[in-house]
């Protein structure tokens, strides 16, 4: 049976702007990046109403350009942590009971500031903290935060909606309630639209949010909190620190009204997140929700019948795109024999057009890795493939640091199946290509599925549908998202909802319903509308 609440118009993808040259938006965005350079900011932290400035100061910089100074956020401790927790429970209090009309009508006016007056200023702020081109920065801190928000609303009334049925006499209903306590969310360098919906999804939900950004995202996470604010959040529905993550989680997880975290990350930090809730599990009003999406090696998978041109821009697209940093880019490659020199050739001629640089150049398509860090991780992968006597490099090859932390697009061919870089996550722009047999494509599956122990995403190219058949049966679990002959990166909100299994986390799905439904606490009601009062039931009845 229906609960009779009004219907939210059907939601559309937010359309996807060109920045073609002499587009209105190209110019905007111009400006905004000027804008941007030539002033230096202070990000506090936002807890309740407070905007709380410590005075301990770390600098914001480019990746392209890290000489350049944006401007300085300040890192908070362990007291701001559980002042922001006090602020977080006192918010709870007026914003758990309040209808869900209202909270939606918050996140759907965020969606409009982003997709109007705040678009260029969001986009700005990515692609200057986070090193992404225009395109990227639009597909991500415009388009996906906008969907997350617009289409999230229709998910939570399709929950509501979800009701029992009643009998005869009785009316039962569902109440789906937030979780008691509050939620931590910790989000990633790498997506500004994570990081907008990790905490906004379970605030939607009724429930409140402690939020720690990654240090390397908090640039734009500032003009999140912004938008959220100017958009009516109250006060302490979501509080942003900017506590290191080891400072946080020793108040956070040790805390009777932790309900949950929601987390992006590595797979070996969400594991030492699940560990230390099981070992305070004791301390806990309630069993935490546990929801991570972690690390990836995902694959593509070509057959013998696959056009060489779709799998060579798949794989150009797949793995160099913001630079590999997409927990789905395609990082290892399996090319049948009869392909793999028409597949090298068209990919060989991609790179040579390919220019890497800043990202205020708009002919760039390869920008910076986002730290020194990530840049010796890459550098040490790419340098031990240099000297093994079992790779030999395509493409590529050549890093620098200087100015920016710039790694040129690197292609690898293993001629061991079990090489280093097919196996480990190394989150950069380096594919790794193994040529097996083209008679060998059900052989070349279980090592495929074997390899690594994540299971993110995969794509496996081909004309012929028994192979593709094949393929998708028998890598039924070595991915939470599959992709039939396409990259395996670029998943929409609504459309295919995002998330793996194995070491790749929980697979709870981001841009669905059943995301959000980890974000509330069922109750159901029965209500007998004409109480008995008799306790004899027929069967009694004396013959």
């Amino acid at each position: 049976m229906s609960i009779g609440i009004f219907n939210v118009p059907a939601l559309k993808n937010e359309p996807v702007k060109s920045y073609a040259p002499g587009t209105p938006e190209r110019a905007e965005l111009k400006k905004a990046l000027a804008d941007a350079r030539s002033k230096t900011i202070e990000i506090p932290q936002y807890i309740g109403s407070e905007e709380i400035y410590s005075g301990n100061k770390k600098k914001v910089s480019p990746p392209h350009d890290h000489q350049h100074i944006l401007g300085y956020f300040h890192e908070g401790t362990k007291e701001d942590v559980a002042k922001a927790i006090d602020a977080a429970l006192e918010a709870r209090k007026s914003w758990a009971t309040l209808t869900w009309e209202q909270r939606a009508a918050i996140f759907l006016k965020a969606a409009e500031l982003i997709a109007g007056p705040y678009r260029a200023e969001m986009n700005a702020a990515t692609m200057l903290g986070q090193s992404k081109n225009a395109y990227q920065a639009e597909i991500d801190s415009a388009c996906e935060i906008i969907d997350f928000l617009r289409l999230n609303v229709n998910f939570m009334r399709d929950i509501y909606e979800e009701q029992p049925v009643s009998s005869e006499g009785v009316w039962n209903r569902m109440e789906y309630r937030p979780l008691e306590g509050f939620i931590f969310a910790i989000t990633p360098f790498n997506f500004t639209a994570i990081a907008g919906n990790l905490p906004a999804a379970p605030a939607l939900m009724g429930n409140v949010v402690i939020w720690k950004p990654a240090f390397t995202q908090v640039y734009a996470a500032n003009v999140i909190m912004k938008v959220f604010k100017e958009a009516g959040l109250p006060d302490g529905v979501i509080n942003m620190v900017l506590a290191d993550g080891p400072v946080a989680g020793e108040v956070i997880f040790k805390h009777p009204d932790f309900s949950g975290v929601h987390f992006t990350g590595s797979t070996k930090v969400f594991q030492t997140i699940w560990k230390t809730i099981g070992e305070n599990i004791a301390t806990y009003k309630t069993f935490p929700r546990i929801v991570g999406e972690t690390g990836g090696k995902d694959f593509v998978l070509a057959h013998k019948s696959a056009n060489a041109k779709e799998v060579a821009t798949g794989l150009i697209r797949g793995a160099f795109e913001y630079q590999g940093q997409k927990c789905s880019a395609a990082s290892r490659a399996y090319i049948p024999s009869n392909l793999w020199e028409e597949v090298k050739r068209f990919m060989l001629a991609d790179l040579v057009e390919i220019k890497m640089g800043g990202v205020e150049d708009f002919s760039n398509f390869v920008n910076a890795v986002i730290d020194e860090k990530s840049f010796d991780k890459i550098a040490s992968y790419i340098d031990g493939a240099k000297a093994s006597a079992d790779t030999e490099i395509v493409a590529g090859g050549n890093f620098d640091k200087s100015k920016g932390y710039f790694v040129e697009p690197t292609i690898i061919r293993a001629f061991k199946p079990d090489y280093v870089t097919l196996c480990e996550e190394i989150f950069g722009p380096v594919l790794t290509i193994y040529v097996y047999d083209e008679n060998e494509f059900e052989q070349i599956i279980p090592v495929i599925d074997a390899t690594s122990p994540y299971a993110l995403t995969g794509a496996v190219f081909a004309k012929d549908r028994y192979a593709i058949e094949y393929a998708t049966r028998h890598l039924v679990n070595a991915a939470g998202n599959f992709y039939i002959n396409d990259k395996p990166t670029g998943a929409v909100v609504g459309q295919q909802p995002f998330g793996g299994a194995r070491a790749s986390g929980t697979n709870d799905k981001a841009g669905s319903v059943l995301n959000l439904l980890r974000w509330v606490s069922p109750r159901a009601l029965k209500e007998t509308l004409v109480s008995p009062k008799d306790y004899k039931y027929p069967f009694l009845s004396a013959e």
